[in-house]
């Protein structure tokens, strides 16, 4: 009997290659990239914990420096249940007495010698095949007690006092995990319990992170993309209700962090679609915004052909040379998400009439219905009063009753300047539409 081998079908290299090439981007951005990814223990006890697991092997494979913060609080719940021993929580921190701290300690040891064995895993036809992928742990985080609050002495819960950076750069520099259990060290040599969302982010913010990367509950009730500004208004309408993990997201913003991420543990997917796909799968809090209208320069040629490309195909757009496009760039406004041009739009002025011809405004597919065509427009018209030009006009094919209505009316060839009237193709017979700038 021969072994039987399913074809690869043209879809399905289609599809691969199609996402490579829109991931590549992402993958030659992220490589050297500090990483610093939370995992509470509820995605540790989960069915996907073995993809997460080969997911940042992937990401160790392509060059990206990941710090590990792991959870244990679901663990230790059950444990504690199991041993009699009462739980109790004071302002979401637990309350460590002496035998909930041998437990945590206990539990929190078996869940690194999980992490190290699965991160060992290599065997051939698997997806972590030849990985050898080395982890690092050890007191690399500094705490001291929370103490008592309100009254209630929270025992062995402690809070990050310090984080040994230099220690933690050795050995990502040696391309190794830095594994870091929810435990924290004293001078004095005592242990303390803490939150592995609080550790991420004190870790995070020490080494200016590229990204924090929060894995656990659903926020369905937050928007998708969040600037730093955002984010601090949300939390004050939630008050007095702490969203601990947008409440991080913010402190490592402040602290230098670029972006942090708060994924849903239940995706499977989560993780790599966040990072290596242009719209993401979980929360995204910046410290810049993440999509960013501007002058068009020189190096957006290449991505402005891209964009208009399909539409000049359809008859849509008249066709640009890219000869054209550079000799006018300066003319164009932009949209740019992750580096990618989403939208763009022209002002070609004409100032001896006070008028303005919009063109080239187009919006990429996946990205229409969004309103990136109204706001392109209003940063046109803004452009325009910056010439002091009185009115834009425009010539249109297939788009005239999105022009009408944004504002514009009808208007005649003799309307436009007359060098623009010796260029107007009759083949095309595009309409001609006009709209007076209000001042």
């Amino acid at each position: 009997m021969t072994d039987e081998i399913t074809p690869f079908s043209t879809t399905q290299s289609a599809t691969t290659t199609s996402w490579f090439r829109s991931a590549a981007p992402y993958i030659h951005a992220h490589r050297g990239a500090t990483f610093v990814v939370s995992i509470d223990g509820k995605a540790v006890a989960s069915d996907n914990f073995d993809n997460l697991i080969h997911d940042l092997a992937l990401l160790n494979s392509l060059g990206i420096r990941l710090v590990i913060a792991y959870g244990a609080r679901h663990q230790i719940e059950q444990q504690c249940q199991q041993h009699n021993i009462p739980v109790q929580y004071h302002q979401g921190l637990r309350v460590t007495d002496p035998a909930s701290l041998d437990i945590a300690k206990a539990v929190i040891g078996q869940l690194r010698l999980e992490f190290e064995a699965k991160l060992s895993f290599s065997l051939p036809h698997t997806p972590m095949a030849d990985a050898q992928i080395r982890c690092s742990s050890g007191n690399f985080v500094m705490a001291q007690p929370v103490g008592i609050r309100d009254g209630i002495d929270l025992g062995h819960t402690g809070k990050v006092r310090r984080i040994a950076t230099a220690a933690i750069e050795q050995q990502l520099n040696l391309n190794n995990i830095v594994l870091l259990p929810p435990l924290g060290y004293s001078p004095t040599g005592e242990v303390f319990n803490l939150s592995a969302e609080a550790v991420a982010t004190a870790c995070a913010s020490a080494l200016k992170a590229d990204k924090l990367l929060l894995i656990g509950n659903d926020y369905p009730q937050l928007p998708k993309e969040m600037t730093v500004a955002q984010a601090e208004d949300t939390l004050e309408e939630q008050a007095p209700i702490i969203n601990t993990a947008l409440l991080s997201a913010v402190t490592a913003c402040r602290a230098g962090v670029k972006r942090v991420h708060l994924l849903d543990r239940v995706q499977d997917d989560a993780l790599l679609q966040e990072l290596f796909s242009r719209d993401g799968a979980g929360i995204m809090i910046s410290a810049s915004p993440f999509e960013t209208t501007r002058i068009a320069n020189i190096d957006d040629v290449g991505g402005i052909l891209e964009l208009i490309q399909p539409l000049e195909t359809k008859g849509i757009l008249v066709k640009r040379l890219r000869e054209d496009l550079e000799i006018h760039i300066n003319s164009f406004i932009v949209m740019e998400r992750d580096g990618a041009i989403l939208a763009c739009a022209a002002l070609h002025a004409y100032p001896e009439n006070q008028l303005g011809e919009l063109a080239c405004l187009a919006v990429s597919d996946d990205y229409r219905g969004c309103g990136r065509g109204e706001q392109l427009l209003t940063a046109i018209i803004l452009q325009a009063r910056k010439h002091n030009l009185k009115a834009l006009y425009v010539l249109t094919t297939q788009t005239a009753h999105w022009f009408l209505e944004q504002g514009f009316v009808a208007a005649e060839l003799a309307d436009l300047p007359i060098e623009k009237q010796s260029l107007y193709n009759y083949q095309r017979n595009a309409k001609i539409f006009k709209k007076v700038l209000p001042f």
